[in-house]
């Protein structure tokens, strides 16, 4: 018994002369290396936010940032307590390759969003138009964007569909011309018509005089004579001023006797003689 005793100390003792340094090397590596990630990280996070990028990006790069730098202190540990990295490092390379390939349509929306969040073509709370829908913008997300639509419906649209289309931001800007056709007979009075939508435009403190309002005709169509009418109103007040003007120019014209007429086709008959 005092023998194996002895056999086992000097085994430990052998181990530790032998493999000690490496541990106390690999655990001096682990800890400085989490040291490190922790001030590398810390100086990402403030670069970013004096940069003024948003938040939901700088949280994600952060991460992974600390994931990254995690995996090399790893194999550096590893390595110094004398294990072989080089078998595990191929690995590692082969399995992300294989999940990059699996995850290729996600990556394209991580990318797209990482585009989103850098270049702001919209914020949260603007009124847009991407992907084929058309609300405001709830959040802005790293793989996808969330719209809340007029009728209050929840539109998930994924980020790769919107920087792949065309933005239409429609809160880009304080102020909207507002874009209206209006047509009127071609037995009725022109002038009268102008002077008409000229007062209802003036009557309305919505719309702005700089830059001004816009009344001309501008065609001369096969039913009926147009007006284009384009007040510059604040972008807030787009919708509810275009919808008063219509209701406004049709109140108006009924009371003065100005017809709106609907496509129609003039048929003559004529009688040959027999």
């Amino acid at each position: 018994m005092e023998f194996n005793m002895e056999n086992i100390m000097g085994v430990l003792t052998e181990w530790g002369f032998q493999y000690g340094p490496k541990v106390v090397g690999a655990l001096a590596i682990f800890v400085i290396g989490r040291v490190t990630i922790g001030i590398v990280t810390a100086f990402v996070r403030r670069f970013m936010q004096r940069s003024k990028v948003d938040k939901t990006l700088i949280k994600f790069v952060c991460s992974l940032t600390r994931s990254a730098l995690l995996m090399f202190v790893v194999i550096a540990s590893l390595g110094a307590l004398g294990i072989h990295t080089t078998s595990l490092v191929a690995i590692m390379g082969a399995a992300g390759l294989a999940v990059a390939l699996a995850l290729q349509g996600s990556l394209s929306n991580f990318s797209a969003g990482v585009l989103l969040i850098i270049y702001h073509p919209f914020k949260t709370g603007d009124y847009i138009e991407a992907g084929g829908a058309i609300g405001s913008v709830v959040s802005i997300q790293i793989f996808n964007t969330v719209l809340k639509t007029s009728d209050n419906k929840e539109v998930i649209i994924p980020n790769g569909t919107i920087t792949g289309g065309n933005i239409v931001n429609y809160s880009a800007h304080d102020t909207r011309r507002i874009n209206m056709t209006i047509g009127i007979g071609y037995n009725d009075d022109i002038k009268q018509a102008r002077e008409i939508l000229e007062r209802i435009l003036v009557e309305d403190d919505r719309i702005l005089k700089e830059p001004a309002a816009t009344v001309a005709l501008s065609e001369l169509a096969d039913s009926s004579v147009n007006f284009v009418v384009r007040p510059w109103v604040k972008s807030s007040d787009n919708w509810s001023v275009s919808c008063d003007l219509r209701e406004k120019v049709k109140l108006a014209f009924d009371a003065a006797g100005i017809s709106i007429p609907y496509p129609q086709t003039d048929v003559h008959l004529f009688k040959e003689a027999v």
